[in-house]
C-alpha cells in the first residue's frame, strides 16, 4: 500500500496546485474578461454556450473514472495494475467515439448555422474532455501532483496562446474560440502521455476481465458520478433554463457573471486536487481536526473575498460597459462561492473518504430537484431572472449545510453557530449588492464584515497559533 503524505509533502503538493491554479486564473481572467471586450456580444454568447455544453460531456463516463478514484487512490503508481486501468481507458474510447460520431451525424443532417457547429464541437469535447479527465484523475490517485500540474499548465497555456493568436488577428466567430479549447485538450493529453505511457500503451485485459472490472468501477462510481453531476447541474440547470427562456443577450451577460463567480473558486480547485488522496492515507482519528481546521481557515477567508465585489464592480463597469447589467446579477450569484467551495474541498472529499458516496447521491439529487422547481418557477412562471439566480445560492446554501450536518455526525462534531453566520453574511451581502449604491454597499458589508471577523477571531488565533508549532 501507499505511503501516507507527510506534512511536507502535502504542503508541495498545495504549492504546486496554487501555481498551477494561479495560471489558470490567469488563463481564465483572459477568456473572462479580455475576449468580451473584443467580440461581439452575440459570438461570446454562442461561445458561452459551446462551453456551458461541453462542460458536462463528463457525465458520459457513467461513473467509470470515479470508481477508478474511489477504488485505486491509496496506491502509488508503481503498484497500480496498469494493465487493469488501461482497460478502462479503451472501453471508454470506444463508447465515447461512438456518442461523438452519433452527434455528429445529427448535427450534419438535422442541423445548421450556430446550432449544428456548436453540437459538431461538444461532440468533438466529448473525446477530448474526458481523456483529459482519466489523465488527471490517474495523477492525482497516486499523488503525482507535479504531473497532473504540467498537464494543466499545458491544456490552459495553449487555450489562452491560441486565443491572444485570435484576438490579435481580429477573429469575431466564436468557432474559433471553441477550437482553441478543444486544442489545448489535446496538447495536454500528447505530452503528458510520455509520463503516463503506463496508462495508454501495453497489453489490455481479455474482453471479459475488462467488462468485469467495468462493471466493478462503475457500480464503485455511479452513485458519486450521480451525486457531482446532480451538484453541477444545480448551477448548469439553471443557466440552461435561462439559455432556453432569455434571448441569447441575457444567456451572455448571466454566464458572464457565473464566469466571474468561477474566477473566485479557481484556488478552491487547487486545494481539492490534493486533498482527497491525503484524506485517504490518514488515519481515521486524524480527520475531524483537520476538518475544522480548514473549515476554520476557509469560511472567514471565503465571506472576506466577497468584498472584493464592491470595488471590482466598479472596474468591470469602466473596462466593460456593455456588461454593467452582469454586474447586478453577480450581485446575486457571488455568495455560491461559499457553498460550493465548502462542497468540493470539504463535504464532498469527507463523504468519499467515509465511502459516504450514497449519502451524496441523495443530498444532490434532491438539491438538483429543488433547483429545478425553483428556476422553472422564476424563469416560467414570474419570469423573474432574480428569482432564478437567488434560488442557485439558496440551493447551494441548503446542500451545504446537509452536506455538512453528515459529515459532521460521522466524524462526531457540533457546529452550529457558523451555519447562522453564514446564512446571515449570506443574505447581507445580497441586500447590500442589489439595493444599496455601491460604495454604501460596500461600507455596509465591511463593517458586518469587521463584526463576523471580531466573532471568529478566537478560533483564527488558535489556529495561528498551531500553525506557528508545525
Amino acid at each position: 500500500m501507499a505511503q501516507q503524505i507527510t506534512k511536507k509533502r502535502l504542503a508541495s503538493n498545495i504549492i504546486i496546485s496554487i501555481t498551477v491554479q494561479l495560471i489558470s486564473m490567469a488563463v481564465s481572467f483572459l477568456l473572462t474578461l479580455i475576449v468580451p471586450k473584443f467580440i461581439d456580444e452575440y459570438q461570446y454568447a454562442y461561445w458561452q454556450t459551446y462551453v456551458m455544453y461541453v462542460g458536462y460531456v463528463g457525465i458520459l463516463h457513467f461513473g467509470l473514472l470515479d470508481g477508478i478514484v474511489l477504488r485505486y487512490s491509496q496506491y502509488d503508481y508503481e503498484e497500480l495494475d496498469k494493465a487493469r486501468i488501461r482497460s478502462q481507458l479503451h472501453v471508454m474510447l470506444v463508447f465515447m467515439s461512438i456518442i461523438a460520431a452519433a452527434a455528429v451525424v445529427v448535427a450534419v443532417v438535422a442541423l445548421d448555422g450556430v446550432a449544428g457547429s456548436t453540437v459538431i464541437l461538444v461532440a468533438i469535447g466529448v473525446l477530448t474532455k474526458n481523456v483529459v479527465t482519466y489523465v488527471s484523475y490517474t495523477f492525482q490517485i497516486t499523488n503525482r501532483i507535479n504531473r497532473y500540474a504540467i498537464l494543466i499548465i499545458l491544456q490552459r497555456v495553449a487555450y489562452g496562446i491560441i486565443v491572444v493568436i485570435l484576438l490579435a488577428c481580429g477573429v469575431n466567430d466564436f468557432v474559433w474560440y471553441c477550437v482553441a479549447d478543444l486544442a489545448g485538450d489535446i496538447i495536454g493529453i500528447l505530452v503528458t502521455a510520455f509520463f503516463n505511457r503506463g496508462m495508454y500503451f501495453g497489453k489490455s485485459f481479455g474482453i471479459k476481465p475488462t467488462l468485469s472490472e467495468m462493471k466493478t468501477n462503475l457500480a464503485a462510481g455511479i452513485n458519486l458520478v450521480i451525486a457531482n453531476w446532480s451538484a453541477m447541474f444545480i448551477v448548469g440547470g439553471a443557466k440552461m433554463i435561462v439559455q432556453w427562456h432569455w434571448d441569447a443577450l441575457v444567456f451572455g451577460k448571466v454566464s458572464f457573471a457565473f464566469s466571474i463567480s468561477n474566477v473566485f473558486l479557481t484556488f478552491v480547485s487547487a486545494a481539492s486536487v490534493v486533498l482527497f488522496p491525503s484524506l485517504k492515507r490518514l488515519e481515521q482519528d486524524k480527520l475531524p481536526g483537520v476538518y475544522k481546521n480548514i473549515r476554520g481557515v476557509m469560511s472567514p477567508l471565503l465571506v472576506s473575498a466577497m468584498i472584493l465585489y464592491f470595488p471590482g464592480c466598479w472596474l468591470l463597469s469602466m473596462w466593460l460597459p456593455a456588461y454593467s447589467e452582469s454586474l447586478v446579477y453577480l450581485g446575486y450569484l457571488l455568495p455560491i462561492i461559499i457553498y460550493s467551495s465548502k462542497i468540493n474541498l470539504l463535504t464532498n472529499n469527507y463523504l468519499k473518504a467515509y465511502r459516504k458516496e450514497r449519502a451524496m447521491l441523495v443530498i444532490n439529487v434532491a438539491s438538483f430537484a429543488v433547483s429545478a422547481v425553483v428556476s422553472c418557477l422564476g424563469a416560467f412562471v414570474f419570469d423573474s431572472l432574480e428569482t432564478v439566480l437567488i434560488g442557485v445560492v439558496v440551493t447551494l446554501m441548503l446542500s451545504s449545510i446537509a452536506s455538512e450536518i453528515v459529515v459532521l455526525k460521522t466524524i462526531r462534531v457540533r457546529m452550529v453557530l457558523p451555519f447562522i453566520l453564514e446564512a446571515a453574511m449570506t443574505a447581507g451581502f445580497i441586500l447590500c449588492a442589489s439595493m444599496l449604491d455601491l460604495w454604501i454597499g460596500c461600507a455596509v458589508y465591511g463593517g458586518a464584515l469587521l463584526v463576523y471577523l471580531l466573532l471568529n477571531i478566537r478560533q483564527l488565533s488558535g489556529l495561528l497559533r498551531r500553525f506557528k508549532r508545525s
